[in-house]
């Protein structure tokens, strides 16, 4: 059974973890923080940790693709 496509998503095929590394190498944890202040990235961060949390958090896992997706169009 094939997976149906999704050609209006703009995140299909991108794994959370993809979008959080892509905004850490463009960011930094700091600068991450300053945008989306969560403790995952400001106390302690790690990819693991912040994806463990951002698994649990719809809202906050909606900021991250949002400004994920500001990235990709500059």
């Amino acid at each position: 059974m094939s997976t149906p496509t999704q050609p209006n998503n703009p995140l299909h095929g991108i794994t959370l973890e993809n979008i959080v590394i892509a905004l850490v190498d463009h960011y930094g944890w700091d600068g991450l923080a300053e945008r989306i202040p969560v403790r995952c990235f400001s106390n302690d961060p790690s990819i693991s940790s912040s994806l463990k949390f951002l698994r649990k958090t719809p809202w906050a896992r909606d900021k991250v693709e949002a400004l994920y997706l500001s990235i990709q169009n500059v």
